[in-house]
């Protein structure tokens, strides 16, 4: 059936609708977006130079076997050491009798070609460096010196690569990069050439025969040898001294040598003895464009050509320098995880303990009635099911429902249920804090408990909870939330990390006695204390971590009871995990920063700042923040370095992970099943926790307010069964 075009008056059947126009960003969304976005293309560009100019060198004792020299020509495999095969020619050059030309491959070395070069300039001998595009972008100030000194200089590609086995196009880049790398270094190009793991002319098989001709094509003059040194194989200066002086006594000789690739002291030895031997012989010293009878083989770079390559070697040494510091960082944050990881396993452990010591001696059991105060806002979804919970409950309790302003029917459900010791309290919208304070305020008892209206308690949470209000020192205790919606991959996620990560710290954290937070979930306060903080505050997003810091510098003991559990709703869709985790990381910052002065302080609140806030500090913000490394540097090791190395350092990461995750879920009594999305959990779930501290750290760094946001609910918390017996 056709659609009827619209025929309403006044709109032509074929015009067009209204557009609909985006709101543009405003500065503080766009600097959160575009700051992260040109950190990441840094990172990634950083990576690439320095990959690729530093991976895949080879020196040449890796180099491939020759093969026989059919298909050559007879008077290039018969010919001298120096090929030339530009302008359609077919020319070798000889070395002349008592004539030596030392060469030196695979430099410049910030250590071995200085000491090589000063050896030569003390005896008045020139050389011939053959360069790689690699080391002279990272050491330009090396091959600078080399070429002031008046030495020879020549090409040997930017990577160190076999040529017979690369690409035409690939031949190309290696070549460019090399020259841009001569530009940058020392403004100059040149048109001398030594293709990598070449040895003599007639060693040349048809393979490297067609990339010789090519290269000749592109106007490069080859070098080959006379007699290779093996100095690489390091038999001693002697030895190598040795296999440098020409076999028969007055042959002239291209003499191969190293600068670079390992440790060159006997190379330099040798040449303290060869030099003076060869002179006292009769012999000179000279360069391979004396031997083609040119005056140099290289020639000065326009101005363009000149700060292109500045800025291609500024750019690998920046990412070098870059790379540098990103190790650093990465040995740092390797330590600080398997530090956290020893530290948490050990401190869980002793809780442990002491939590099954037993009770013979302490404080008399807490029998008195507790007020519990739950701030709704259009919680209609989830808000039956939580007061249902509290009902049951073995301990007597009142029930404070404050509807701060919901726009649907929560305050009517809960009054329709009926429940005994239930009051609703109906008040305009104020935020969290506010109806929390309302609640307290209409409290009968000292003792209040506040969960969230999406929380569902065991009957048994209740007493457990207000356990260790029988020291008198003790102002608020922490519960034991977890995740009640679980059955859905992104629950799973969450279940492992409420088990793994923030139960296993509060375990830490209260062995320590510096409990940062008290979960809006499942915490309880005495309400003198609670006055003695000052009361919930709005000035954070965090208002559960405020509150908690400010009874540390109040001087009360906030505690944790691992086996008051209760079962929260965690978000179900990654945005809406997305919103509560950057309010709670955002909130966290700014609770942090407002009491920062605890560092100074004295007494309990010295202790707090002095120990609570630098843990929280390195593990919940630093840590996590530069915890991306970990990830970024094994894709670039997979990428340009050994990927059997890398995957297998991931793999340790993973398994100590996995370490403190089976022990947290024993220490729980929880199942081991979910355990499965793990590493999983690690490769994506993680990813999305880094972005959301970053994120966090840009909005504290730009200064702006972030709101409140409310997640959606769904209603699908489940009370699981509890296991019949509990490690605590």
């Amino acid at each position: 059936m056709r659609r009827r075009p619209d025929r309403s008056p006044g709109r032509s059947p074929r015009s067009p609708g209204p557009r609909r126009t985006r709101t543009p960003l405003s500065p503080r969304h766009r600097f959160r977006i575009v700051v992260p976005l040109v950190l990441l293309a840094f990172v990634a560009s950083v990576l690439l130079v320095e990959g690729y100019t530093t991976r895949g060198f080879a020196g040449d004792q890796e180099g491939r076997g020759g093969g026989p020299a059919t298909g050559v020509p007879r008077r290039i495999a018969d010919g001298g050491p120096v090929v030339d095969t530009t302008d359609d020619h077919l020319r070798t050059y000889r070395t002349p009798d008592k004539t030596v030309v030392l060469t030196f491959d695979d430099g410049p070395d910030p250590t071995w070609t200085p000491r090589i070069r000063a050896v030569l300039d003390h005896h008045r001998t020139p050389g011939t460096f053959f360069v790689t595009g690699q080391q002279t972008s990272r050491h330009p100030g090396v091959l600078r010196s080399v070429v002031r000194s008046g030495h020879e200089i020549g090409v040997h590609t930017f990577s160190h690569r076999d040529l017979t086995t690369q690409s035409a196009s690939a031949v190309d880049r290696e070549l460019a990069l090399t020259q841009l790398a001569l530009a940058g270094a020392a403004g100059i190009n040149t048109s001398l050439m030594r293709m990598p793991y070449s040895s003599t002319p007639s060693a040349l098989d048809v393979r490297a025969w067609s990339v010789a001709q090519r290269l000749g094509e592109k106007g490069y003059v080859l070098a080959f040898i006379d007699q290779d040194t093996n100095d690489w194989r390091r038999p001693g200066a002697r030895a190598i001294a040795d296999a440098a002086t020409p076999s028969a006594a007055g042959r002239g000789a291209v003499i191969l040598l190293h600068d670079a690739g390992g440790d060159r002291s006997q190379t330099v030895e040798a040449l303290k003895t060869l030099i003076p031997r060869l002179k006292a012989q009769g012999y000179r010293f000279t360069t391979l464009a004396d031997l083609v009878g040119t005056e140099s083989f290289t020639s000065p770079v326009d101005t363009a050509d000149r700060w292109s390559g500045r800025i291609f070697v500024a750019a690998v040494t920046v990412s070098g320098t870059a790379v540098s510091a990103v190790s650093v960082l990465l040995l740092m944050v390797g330590s600080l995880v398997l530090a956290r990881c020893v530290l948490l396993l050990v401190l869980a452990r002793e809780h442990a303990r002491r939590q099954r010591r037993p009770r013979s001696g302490r404080h008399e059991p807490v029998t008195q009635p507790v007020s519990v105060v739950i701030p709704a806002y259009n919680e209609e979804l989830c808000i039956a099911k939580t007061l249902r919970s509290l009902a049951a409950s073995d301990h007597p309790v009142e029930i404070i429902v404050v509807d701060d302003g919901s726009r649907d029917g929560t305050a009517d459900i809960a009054q329709s249920l009926a429940l005994a010791n239930v009051t609703v309290i109906r008040r305009s919208n104020g935020g969290k804090p506010s109806a929390l304070n309302t609640g307290v305020l209409r409290a009968s008892h000292d003792l209040v408990v506040m969960l969230d209206a999406d929380t569902v308690f065991a009957p048994s949470t209740v007493g457990r909870l207000v356990q260790p209000f029988a020291d008198p020192r003790v102002g608020a205790v922490a519960g034991n939330a977890k995740v009640g919606n679980r059955r859905r991959l992104l629950g799973r996620w969450q279940h492992i990390e409420y088990v793994m990560g923030f139960n296993l710290d509060r375990r830490m954290y209260d062995l320590l006695h510096c409990m940062p937070t008290i979960p809006g979930a499942v915490g309880a306060f005495r309400a003198e204390a609670l006055r003695d903080a000052g009361m919930m505050s709005a000035d954070t997003l965090a208002e559960d971590t405020d509150i908690t810091m400010a009874l540390h510098r109040a001087g009360w003991e906030v505690r944790y009871a691992p086996d008051a559990l209760a079962w929260t709703e965690a978000p179900s869709s990654l945005r809406e995990l997305w919103r509560q985790r950057y309010r709670w990381s955002y909130g966290t910052m700014q609770a942090t920063w407002k009491h920062r002065h605890a560092l100074l302080e004295r007494g309990p609140a010295g202790h707090f700042g002095r120990l609570g806030l630098p843990l929280l500090a390195v593990f919940q913000i630093f840590t996590p923040l530069l915890a991306p490394l970990i990830d970024i540097l094994a894709l670039y090791g997979v990428v340009f370095g050994n990927p059997r190395t890398t995957v297998l350092a991931w793999c340790g990461v993973l398994a100590v992970q996995a370490v403190c995750a089976v022990y947290a879920f024993r220490l729980d009594g929880e199942r081991l099943r979910p355990l499965w999305a793990l590493p999983l959990q690690q490769v994506v779930y993680r990813q999305v926790m880094y972005l959301v501290l970053t994120q966090a750290c840009l909005t504290a760094v730009n200064g702006y307010r972030l709101p409140w946001q409310r997640l959606k609910r769904s209603g699908d918390v489940m009370l699981p069964p509890q296991p019949s017996t509990r490690r605590t």
